[in-house]
């Protein structure tokens, strides 16, 4: 069993859009409303790849209660943390020439008792994990040292756990040594404080977060693949993508396809590589099944090319 924590989840609601016009009446040609999180990701990623998965989150008002129904319609088993305050409501407004324009509000602030309560049902629920998943964003109430102390009260229960945040709350949680960290090249650069050019300068950044405390680096370099650093080698995972239709939750899908198939290993590269190609070429934050997989179409080896630019640099 897999348990995802997202410590400040959303209501997440689309609409699409012929064209963004400042100041003018907008009809929208369609609406979806999706629970969102980048924990909430991995769990509906979990549960398409047929694997069980608990999601443990804060939940308050009318938002929080559409959330937890929208994931038990989903199959998708929640623990959930009552909060005083309401969930948070995101809006991505879709234009129909591909450019997507998101509105994230900041999330409730927590108590001091709301915290302990989400420490304590994350310990409760962790009994049956292989892995602990935590991922996203801090809410107000929750200071950046929250992630390192859920990573050592995991370790004490002998769970391993995989990280999936940035900044402050990233720094602090490498020194208790999360079994795996999945930064992006964005969160790779902002660490160690360089700019990323080369597939080179990605697997240095990785290994100074290892030297920082990651045991294991998943890193995601977008178009240019994935990367997986860890004490027993550095292997570069790739894949053929026929067309990408949205990249929206394919970063968690990656994540889910690691652990699923273990979490650890050029093996768990590849399952992370396959799930990445196969979300980012289905629509919106839909989550691939074993039937959308092409294990065929992914490359995994030891020689990292090293030299080759970044698609997409960092500065």
């Amino acid at each position: 069993m897999i348990l995802t924590v997202t410590p400040n989840p959303s209501l997440d609601r689309t609409y699409e859009v012929p064209s963004l016009d400042r100041g003018e009446v907008v009809r929208a040609t369609g609406e979806r409303v999706d629970p969102g999180g980048k924990g909430v990701n991995v769990s509906r990623a979990v549960t398409a790849a047929g694997r069980r998965t608990v999601a443990v989150l804060p939940l308050g008002g009318a938002p929080g209660a559409l959330v937890a129904d929208l994931l038990d319609a989903q199959g998708i088993e929640v623990a959930p943390v009552p909060i005083t305050g309401a969930t948070r409501s995101n809006i991505a407004l879709a234009e129909a020439d591909g450019v997507l324009t998101k509105i994230n509000a900041p999330g409730p602030e927590l108590t001091e008792a709301e915290r302990e309560l989400l420490l304590d049902t994350v310990r409760r629920q962790s009994h049956d994990a292989d892995w602990i998943a935590c991922c996203g964003s801090l809410p107000r109430g929750l200071a950046p040292s929250w992630y390192a102390e859920l990573v050592a009260r995991a370790h004490t229960a002998g769970v391993r756990i995989a990280l999936d945040t940035s900044g402050p709350a990233l720094r602090q949680a490498l020194g208790e040594r999360p079994d795996v960290v999945k930064p992006n090249a964005e969160e790779l650069a902002e660490v160690v404080g360089r700019p990323l050019a080369t597939i080179g300068d990605a697997v240095k950044a990785a290994e100074e977060l290892r030297e920082l405390g990651a045991v294991a680096v998943l890193a995601s370099l977008g178009a240019d693949g994935q990367l997986l650093v860890s004490d027993t080698g550095t292997w570069y995972g790739s894949a053929r993508v026929d067309a990408v239709r949205s990249n929206v939750g394919a970063g968690d899908s990656s994540l889910a396809g690691f652990l699923v198939a273990g979490g650890a290993g050029p093996q768990a590269l590849a399952s992370a590589v396959a799930h990445g190609a196969a979300a980012v070429q289905l629509p919106g934050s839909v989550m691939p099944t074993p039937a959308d997989l092409d294990p065929a179409a992914v490359t995994v080896t030891a020689r990292v090319p090293v030299d080759r630019p970044l698609t997409e640099p960092v500065p």
